[in-house]
């Protein structure tokens, strides 16, 4: 097996996207889960095996070493990615010894996969436990054709988690001027793709203000301001000092989501603590916009105020300052920890939900 060329290219292919993801070649949520999706959509199609069980073991390894490939504390939002597929694979019910043949079913939220297949010969058993056809089931096998709708089901599966992926920004955004009105005054930080496309999909319906911090030291509000002012949406860009002074006139607060946890928290861009805690302190609404692949079953398990994903601090605190440098230590995190009761509501592309029911959308999705 370990010769076979269809399996070392396989390992190739995964060790790949691996040393991308290490080096952070791959950046952003969307763009990981897509390239995770199309990794393991390359594997299936060319592995070789000869039961369910395999199938499965196959998929869980290709996740298991992609999570490992995630920088030290981020949580692998690509779980949702890889355990999804598992599930709809475990969940796919056979139904042999009838003369119409038999169905395959995937059950999703979405998905319903109905096939019938060539009836069986005259020498199967009419009657069949599940266990029994769990293992009756062989690649390659004339006398048995699940194998191939087997894989087919499977691959019909990836496709709908990769039109989810390319259409998740239309789906959050479709209901964007129901939860943006006129002459409001909107935070947000940093460049979230989704809330980006939130706010430009409730433009041509609404006349609203959107303040952006610039988000130091990445300054991605920079890019963000300049994207929603070309939409002709009235943009203001602020530093990051000036969002627990300017709170008491914001409306609403609309920021992103790196991974969403089980107990309703999330892992942000660096400063969404800082507005969750000021938008608090005044009592405004905390909005998230955030596709449901980000979700995973993970508790924050490091410390209470980021994952341990650190970025370089000299852009904190350059090494020419060589006398504070000796006395001090730099911390730069990519993500905070924003607590679940510091939010709102979620908005997803399958409708709003509060922080309390994500563990509950969780063990419905998984």
């Amino acid at each position: 097996m370990a010769t076979d060329p269809s399996s070392v290219a396989n390992q190739r292919v995964v060790d790949t996207l691996a040393v991308r993801l290490r080096r952070r070649q791959v950046v952003g949520s969307r763009e990981t889960a897509l390239e995770t999706v199309l990794v393991l959509r390359q594997v299936i199609s060319k592995a070789r095996f000869s039961n369910i069980d395999q199938l499965v073991e196959i998929i869980r390894s290709v996740g298991r070493k992609l999570v490992e490939a995630q920088p030290k504390g981020s949580p692998p939002f690509m779980f949702y990615i890889v355990w999804h597929l598992i599930t709809l694979n475990r969940r796919q019910t056979i139904r042999s010894g009838t003369p119409c043949g038999k169905c395959y079913i995937i059950s999703g939220r979405n998905t319903t996969l109905l096939r019938k297949g060539q009836p069986r010969k005259q020498n199967v058993p009419q009657k069949t436990t599940l266990n029994e056809s769990h293992d009756m089931l062989k690649e390659n096998d004339a006398d048995d054709p699940d194998a191939f709708a087997r894989t087919l089901v499977l691959m019909e599966a990836i496709q709908d988690v990769l039109d989810e992926l390319e259409t998740v920004h239309d789906n959050i955004s479709k209901n964007a001027k129901d939860h943006i009105h006129s002459d409001e005054i909107i935070l947000t930080i940093g460049k979230s793709s989704t809330v980006e496309a939130f706010l430009k999909a409730a433009a041509p319906y609404r006349k609203y203000t959107v303040i952006v911090a610039d988000t130091a030291p990445s300054y991605g509000g920079h890019d963000m301001a300049q994207s929603l002012s070309s939409a002709g949406i009235s943009t203001v860009l602020v530093p990051d000092s000036s969002i627990y002074a300017l709170m008491s006139r914001i409306n609403k607060v609309m920021i992103g989501a790196h991974a969403i946890l089980a107990n309703g928290g999330m892992f942000a861009i660096t400063g969404s603590l800082l507005v969750a805690t000021a938008a608090r302190a005044h009592s405004t609404p905390v909005v998230v916009c955030a596709g449901q692949f980000k979700l995973t079953p993970q508790w924050n398990l490091y410390h209470e105020y980021g994952a341990l994903d650190f970025a370089d601090p000299s852009s904190v605190l350059g090494f020419e300052e060589g006398n504070l440098v000796d006395k001090v230590d730099v911390v730069n995190p990519f993500y905070d920890y924003v607590r679940p009761e510091l939010i709102d509501a979620f908005i997803t592309n399958d409708g709003d939900h509060p922080p309390s029911s994500v563990y509950r959308l969780i063990n419905y999705e998984l």
